[in-house]
């Protein structure tokens, strides 16, 4: 086995949760997850409320939960709230077109690959998340707050306000812009999430230069996410993040 297979094969033992905690913690994780994607359809239905909000609100909720796991218990729990939601993302791909699930996360602008723009970003948040723990250890608490909170600020702020709009790379075909209000709106709340995860990563601390560093931060998310491809936005806004936050942020800066 070389070195990086064995790296990452102790990195899955050792966050691999125990049995114990799959029976006691997974029906709980899996219920709230069908829950957070329920109050998102239902605002849908019942509300009319737009696909840029249904889908980002689940997105902060699911982003906002691995994000306390992480900082409380650790990557383990992390593990096992993804697998649950998982299952209930996939629940609601296999029911389809009409179902008050898939609703909330499939925008009527990506016809005809409804399908396939909720399964990249769901790989990307998956392999983003991964990636993150793997590389940077419980500091991966960056990504999850920067994608969780900055990430899903714009596309809501561009449904609400965005005139000025702008073109970013897809697939499939489909035309995607974005907004330079909504990249503004991922410039302010990247900056607070920045500030929210070297509050609470025990490697990261502020500086007499943390002003500056926050505003550099802040405006590197938003560039990111301004040429991320639509649709992986989840992996580039969770790892790079969580990189320069430790070369901003780190004790040894």
């Amino acid at each position: 086995m070389d070195s990086v297979t064995e790296t990452v094969y102790e990195f899955f033992v050792v966050n691999t949760p125990p049995l114990k905690t799959i029976f006691l913690g997974g029906p709980v994780f899996l219920a709230w997850a069908f829950t957070c994607l329920a109050i998102a359809g239902w605002l849908k239905r019942d509300y009319q409320w737009r696909t840029g909000y249904t889908r980002k609100l689940f997105h902060v909720l699911i982003f906002g939960t691995a994000a306390i796991l992480e900082w409380r218990w650790g990557t383990p729990l992390v593990f096992l709230f993804g697998g649950m939601t998982t299952l209930a993302i996939g629940y609601a791909i296999v029911r389809g077109r009409g179902n008050l699930m898939y609703e909330a996360m499939a925008r009527e602008s990506d016809e005809p690959h409804r399908t396939y723009f909720i399964i990249a970003p769901y790989s990307a948040t998956l392999i983003g998340g991964l990636a993150g723990n793997m590389v940077f250890g419980s500091t991966a608490l960056i990504g999850y707050l920067v994608a969780g909170m900055g990430d899903a600020i714009g596309e809501p702020v561009g449904v609400r306000f965005g005139k000025h709009r702008y073109r970013v790379p897809s697939m499939r075909g489909v035309r995607a812009t974005r907004s330079f209000e909504g990249s503004a709106a991922v410039f302010l709340i990247c900056s607070l999430a920045g500030v929210i995860g070297v509050w609470f990563c025990p490697t990261l601390e502020f500086t007499n230069t943390s002003f500056l560093f926050l505003s550099i931060f802040g405006i590197t998310c938003a560039l990111l996410e301004a040429v991320s491809p639509h649709g992986w936005d989840n992996l580039v806004m969770q790892f790079v993040p969580t990189w320069i936050a430790l070369l901003l942020f780190g004790e040894s800066t």
